[in-house]
């Protein structure tokens, strides 16, 4: 009885530190005050704040579309990448697979700087596309290490007895294959759009002059002192990744429930 109470107490102090930031981020953006030691009444003023200020917005958008550009790309190289991979033999899979799990055990700080060092050795401009670039290529083992437990687990014969039927590769891929794996695929591109939407290191290092994302944007406040408009920024993109976690876990267990129905 006592061991349970106490793990429950572990658990909950682990929840508490988890999500106490989070939970004093949103109260701050409904806080009338500048100020973060007093509590000036509620408002949504920052909110309105937000959508007047164009720095952040375009700061926004350029976070928004390189990560939506990114996961899409790094999704489909990354589905692509599995498939290739899953037809090695078993020695050279285990070989591609821990040459995979490198750049995610590696610093970020050393891809940031070695895709800079590339950068400038190409003689490419910094810009949009080069953070673009960047994002893309740490973006693919992720998807990976979310696509290849889907794919491992599916059966390779089922795939067979459609080409045997007379299916075309392409069609039976997108109607055998596919829908067994569309659980990782989407989970891979969450955890892309999660990880560019995240990164600082490696935009900082490959980003060009008066192009900024969220991430830098409040780096470069930091020192003037973080806008409350970021608090209700902030706090817009935590319920959205939050309700879009919901929505991709809830879809797939209604999809077995019916199955299994």
């Amino acid at each position: 009885m006592k061991r349970n109470i106490l793990q429950k107490i572990y658990i909950a102090l682990i929840f508490i530190f988890l999500y106490a930031p989070i939970v004093t981020l949103i109260v701050l953006s409904f806080n009338g005050s500048r100020t973060r030691a007093k509590w000036g009444g509620f408002t949504l003023k920052w909110y309105s704040a937000l959508f007047q200020n164009r720095d952040i917005l375009q700061a926004l958008f350029n976070t928004l579309l390189i990560a939506l550009i990114a996961s899409i790309v790094s999704t489909i190289i990354g589905t692509i990448a599995c498939i290739a991979i899953m037809n090695l033999k078993k020695k050279s899979r285990a070989i591609v697979m821990g040459i995979t799990n490198i750049p995610m055990i590696n610093a970020e700080i050393v891809t940031g700087i070695s895709l800079m060092l590339l950068f400038i050795s190409l003689g490419l401009r910094f810009g949009l596309g080069t953070i673009l670039l960047s994002h893309i290529t740490f973006c693919i083992p992720y998807v990976i290490l979310s696509v290849m437990p889907r794919m491992q687990q599916i059966n390779p014969y089922t795939y067979e007895a459609a080409l045997d039927l007379g299916a075309g590769p392409v069609y039976g891929f997108f109607k055998v294959v596919f829908p067994d794996i569309l659980p990782g695929v989407l989970s891979g591109f969450l955890m892309a759009f999660t990880m560019s939407l995240d990164d600082f290191i490696i935009t900082h290092f490959t980003k060009g002059a008066g192009v900024d994302t969220l991430s830098t944007k409040i780096y470069t406040e930091v020192k003037k002192g973080i806008k409350p408009e970021m608090y209700a920024l902030s706090t817009i993109i935590f319920l959205t990744v939050l309700t879009l976690l919901f929505l991709v876990n809830r879809v797939p267990s209604e999809n077995q429930e019916k199955k299994g129905a």
